[in-house]
């Protein structure tokens, strides 16, 4: 079986090729390198340069494939805000370019990388799939936009798709096979590896008054091994079964301030900090429901726990 994977040289989308090449699957990249790395791409691996925006380009990668995993978008919220026209643009229009394509090319089972932020502030917790769907930022907005649009190709297209929303990604293949830094990472994980690496001086919690156990806030974060793994696990699911949506996450949180413990003790480096006010549109604790990924997709975690989070990543950055 052939799998097309758009932003394969991500960090994301270079585990996922990984996983992928080791399921022996033939695997194609398609990648504009804006922020990916080539060298992060399993050499078994077919790759191609160009973007979900180039007609020409997503013909030339959707040949003899049989379902695509689509991971080409811009992820910062932040900037979303602020640049609302390149999301909309790169994430929305690419993924109907390549929707386009698909059905032109025959190619029915489509993968998408959705997120969280589709839920906006958690009514209740866990998060379920039942959840209300309230995005706070221009991001996962676009996200949300995708889920629906993949509904109507379903219904007018036939497409089956499987969206899976993606908690906190961390972490590194344990095996030590991809070793690409993300440049000027927004996430907390890679921030608090820049200081204990000596890339940064220190860094800033943002609010220590949180109704939670420690007073920071409260996240889900799932290893980006095992997210891999679901994706391959999504590929054989949509072989026998419709459409499907549901969260990657492992049901377990981590405070901001465990973060910074772990990797001091895992390092053994200090880990110096600032206490700043909370951010706007930081709830105090976010994690999921995992029931459905686990019963549906028979998909477990292996590498999730806190000190592999930690340790995987440390053996990149240090």
């Amino acid at each position: 079986m052939k799998i097309l994977v758009t932003g394969g040289a991500g960090y994301i989308g270079s585990h996922v090729v990984l996983a992928l090449c080791e399921g022996g699957y033939e695997v194609v990249v398609l990648d504009d390198l804006s922020t990916g790395n080539r060298e992060a791409v399993d050499n078994r691996a077919e790759f191609i340069q160009g973007s979900t925006l180039n007609n020409d380009n997503v013909a030339t990668a959707l040949n003899g494939v049989d379902a695509v995993i689509h991971l080409a978008a811009f992820k910062a919220a932040g900037e979303s805000m602020i640049d609302p026209g390149k999301y909309s643009q790169n994430n929305i229009s690419g993924t109907i370019s390549l929707l386009n394509a698909m059905m032109t090319n025959g190619v029915d089972k489509f993968i998408f990388s959705s997120t969280a932020a589709v839920y906006g502030y958690p009514k209740y917790l866990p998060l379920d799939e039942n959840h209300p769907l309230e995005p706070i930022n221009y991001y996962g907005f676009t996200k949300l936009e995708i889920e629906r649009i993949l509904k109507w190709y379903g219904e007018l297209k036939g497409l089956k798709f499987a969206a899976l929303r993606y908690f906190n990604a961390a972490g590194y293949d344990p095996e030590g096979r991809i070793r690409f830094l993300e440049n000027n990472p927004a996430n907390l994980i890679p921030i608090v590896m820049e200081v204990a690496s000596g890339r940064r001086e220190k860094m800033e919690v943002f609010g220590n008054d949180y109704d939670t156990t420690d007073g920071t806030g409260v996240r889900d974060y799932i290893h980006v091994t095992d997210l891999a793994s679901a994706h391959v696990k999504a590929i054989e699911y949509l072989k026998a079964n419709d459409s499907i949506t549901v969260n990657l996450a492992t049901g377990e949180s981590h405070s901001v301030l465990d973060i910074i413990q772990e990797t001091k003790e895992v390092s053994g480096k200090d880990i110096p900090f600032n206490i700043v006010d909370r951010r706007p549109g930081d709830p105090a604790e976010l994690y999921a429901g995992t029931t459905l990924a686990f019963d549906q997709l028979n998909w477990r975690v292996k590498h999730s726990d806190l000190n592999t989070l930690i340790k995987t990543t440390w053996q990149v950055y240090k």
